[in-house]
């Protein structure tokens, strides 16, 4: 239940606060202590507590990257270090033993965005994400661009590239299942960290697919 919870919401960004941020982006940011909030109620709950943790470690992710993708989107290399903020809070959380689902969340979470944004590097797309933004009330040029990088995702070196880097993700989201206390379902703060990296292999994947299918039309 948990692996399925984690798996909504990395999805949730993609498919919600994406459109959200960019039109209303202090709207965006507000959801933020709204979100903790609810998490909060969520762990006073006695059949609920996990959940609400999951809820917390995502509601910091959501508030990431809102600032980034509301403020700060010119800039790729600002994205890692903006959604890497809440670390100090992770890492208390886990020095405190609190929240404990909530951080492996975050931590599958952010790792996935981290090897997602390595491969746009190793690929070279970063000039290309830099002019989609600022270019992006310009449809034609950014249909341009975007073409542009479809053909650079598409040489040798790009599909190596997404085949290890998605090779990496599978093994780091299914390392876990090797360890019998896990597979029994009594660590299940690791299943929200599998739900995350695995999840964002999935919409990695249909991203690709996208692609593929944009440079055959």
């Amino acid at each position: 239940m948990l692996f399925g919870f984690a798996a909504c919401l990395v999805s949730i960004p993609v498919f919600i606060e994406a459109p959200l941020v960019r039109t209303l982006p202090w709207l965006s940011l507000a959801l933020t202590p709204l979100l903790v909030g609810l998490s909060f109620y969520l762990q006073r709950q006695p059949h609920s507590r996990y959940w609400g943790e999951m809820l917390y470690g995502f509601s910091w992710c959501w508030g990431a990257g809102s600032l980034y993708w509301g403020w700060l989107r010119w800039e790729p290399l600002w994205h890692l270090p903006i959604e890497a903020l809440p670390i100090p809070l992770m890492l208390w959380h886990l020095r405190q033993r609190q929240q404990l689902v909530g951080v492996f969340f975050f931590c599958g979470s952010f790792l996935g965005t981290a090897i997602t944004d390595a491969y746009f590097y190793l690929i070279d797309v970063i000039p290309h994400w830099r002019a989609i933004m600022y270019l992006e009330g310009d449809v034609i040029s950014v249909q341009e661009m975007l073409a542009q990088a479809i053909a650079q995702a598409q040489t040798f070196s790009g599909q190596v590239w997404g085949v290890l880097l998605s090779l990496s993700l599978l093994l780091i989201g299914l390392l876990p299942l090797f360890e019998s206390q896990i597979r029994r379902g009594s660590v299940l703060p690791v299943w929200g960290f599998m739900g995350a990296v695995l999840s964002t292999l999935v919409v990695d994947g249909l991203f690709g697919l996208t692609i593929g299918l944009m440079s055959m039309s």
